[in-house]
């Protein structure tokens, strides 16, 4: 049986709470498969769209109480690993029961360690939350002291910058729990920004990629495999043009040529493929797969999705 780390998408988590509530069920499902079948499961997942509602929401009670503090982004993110795992942990508790499967399933909280001196740092480039206007966009950067940016000409939005994961803070928390046979939900959304401060951490205006996070956690925990779990069936060449190309299989190698030549769009499926490639590179006889939530199990037997080697 094997150890596996699966990195959620948001198209397990909808898009809003009504959405999530819903997702999850079919989620859980694909989950208590693996489970089932014997598997040592422990999932991640991201937090794009709710991060951002949440964000958004502090934006507007600051404006309508100009007496309330500024909520800052790390503890956003806190929530968002917080209510998030709190939906898929019940979830996934109610189908394992359903099969006759007791199992405990707990969120812990995660902080992750980024380094001061990346140049993400110093590059805001990731956009969150809702889109303003130009006016307020600057009104937001005058009052908080936010960067902003304008997006693809659709309106301006918030950017943050989005750092390389170092350290998982609470690792031994996770090791220790999916080691005594709980199923583990951890590193929300790429974990909770944070930063050495002197002795300690502190949290910083920043967003972790979910899929870097994820292959950092497979690879500290000895995984056997990571699985991505996404809203499409394969890795495509080409993606969405008449030349498309699906692929069963992509080797570390050339995984990183496609990655150089731009086959893959940032913030959708380059970071996928670079952290697939990167944990089959990590230590000899890990495995990687990139499938739709449909087909976890299917993907696990190495019946879908794409599977990648170090060949």
């Amino acid at each position: 049986m094997l150890k596996i780390i699966v990195a959620l998408g948001g198209n397990a988590l909808g898009k809003n709470l009504t959405e999530q509530y819903k997702a999850v069920k079919v989620t859980a499902s694909a989950i208590a498969d693996l489970i089932e079948e014997g598997h040592t499961v422990l999932l991640t997942h991201g937090n794009g769209p709710q991060v951002g509602k949440i964000d958004s929401a502090m934006n507007a009670l600051m404006l309508e109480d100009p007496t309330e503090e500024k909520t800052t982004l790390s503890m956003c993110v806190a929530m968002s690993q917080a209510y998030i795992g709190y939906d898929l942990q019940n979830a996934l508790r109610k189908e394992l029961t359903r099969r006759g499967i007791e199992r405990p399933v707990a969120t812990i909280i995660t902080q992750v360690e980024v380094d001061n001196a990346d140049p993400a740092m110093k590059n805001p480039s990731k956009p969150i939350g809702k889109f303003m206007t130009e006016e307020q966009a600057q009104s937001m950067k005058e009052r908080y002291g936010y960067t902003v940016a304008e997006d693809a000409g659709r309106g301006w939005r918030r950017v943050v910058a989005s750092p390389m994961p170092q350290r998982i803070i609470e690792l031994d928390a996770i090791r220790a729990a999916s080691d005594s046979g709980s199923v583990v939900i951890c590193c929300g959304g790429g974990g909770i920004p944070v930063r050495q401060k002197g002795e300690f951490l502190k949290g910083c205006a920043a967003v972790i990629d979910k899929d870097y996070c994820s292959e950092l956690l497979a690879e500290k925990i000895d995984a056997d495999m990571l699985l991505i779990l996404t809203a499409v069936d394969r890795v495509a060449l080409d993606f969405n043009k008449q030349t498309e190309r699906v692929l069963d299989t992509l080797s570390a190698a050339d995984a990183e040529r496609y990655l150089s030549e731009g086959q893959f769009a940032k913030g959708s499926m380059y970071e996928k493929v670079a952290a697939c490639a990167r944990f089959v590179s990590s230590k000899p006889g890990r495995a990687a797969v990139i499938a739709s939530l449909c087909q976890a199990k299917a993907a696990v037997e190495g019946k879908a999705g794409t599977t990648f080697d170090n060949e």
